[in-house]
């Protein structure tokens, strides 16, 4: 079934709106193109998103849960080509079952120097999906979006300099950092936020920060 179902047609609607972060506005110059699939699907325990675990042997955003997604090749036709083929790439998704909606503004990660488009797709014909590139990714997970709204899996996390920014506990993973605050942005633009406490501020974990040292 290719419907988009309703509920995802008003967050799509409603996404590509979504205002950009001081912290994340590009610069007028630089920077590598770089492009991220948010997959929603309808799964065993409802509408669902697809999240990737880097793996904990990379070098750059070692362990951090994130979107499937890379950097814009030349032969990519463009953003929405790029994030479908590393998304293949990292998890095995057939590319024929998933039906691009729209694209958010363009994001820019300073750490990464990377220009990032978000791309937001539904996943109607899913298919069994796996660490298809075990030295980049260590994991994959189809989140319930039940769970990434539930308050009681929502955190303010704090890194040593003092910022902070929303989290999100999940199966086993603490999404944090540019992938939660894009996260956090479009289910809220989306509608289907739920209230939470953004007071309750912890500090990153230790062995998050150890991992994240590294690039």
């Amino acid at each position: 079934m290719t419907d988009v179902p309703d509920w995802l047609d008003r967050l799509a609607a409603r996404a590509v709106h979504t205002p950009v972060p001081q912290g994340l506005r590009p610069p007028a110059r630089g920077g590598r193109p770089a492009a991220v699939l948010m997959l929603f699907g309808e799964g065993p325990d409802g509408p669902d998103l697809l999240l990737i675990q880097r793996s904990s042997r990379g070098r750059r955003h070692a362990g951090q849960p994130a979107f499937p997604g890379g950097g814009v090749d030349p032969e990519d036709d463009g953003p929405v080509g790029a994030a479908l083929r590393e998304t293949v790439e990292e998890t095995g998704v057939d590319p024929e079952g998933v039906k691009v909606l729209c694209t958010l503004p363009e994001l820019f990660v300073w750490h990464s120097d990377n220009r990032v488009t978000p791309v937001i797709g539904w996943w109607h014909t899913p298919c069994a999906v796996y660490a298809a590139a075990p030295d980049e990714v260590e994991s994959v997970e189809r989140v319930p979006l039940a769970e990434l709204v539930d308050p009681a899996n929502r955190v303010t996390m704090r890194t040593p300099s003092g910022h902070a920014g929303p989290a999100f506990r999940v199966r086993g993973m603490l999404v944090w950092g540019f992938t939660a605050m894009v996260l956090d942005a479009v289910l809220r633009e989306g509608g289907l936020e739920r209230p939470w406490d953004s007071a309750r501020v912890e500090d990153l974990p230790p062995e998050v920060l150890d991992l994240a040292a590294r690039g």
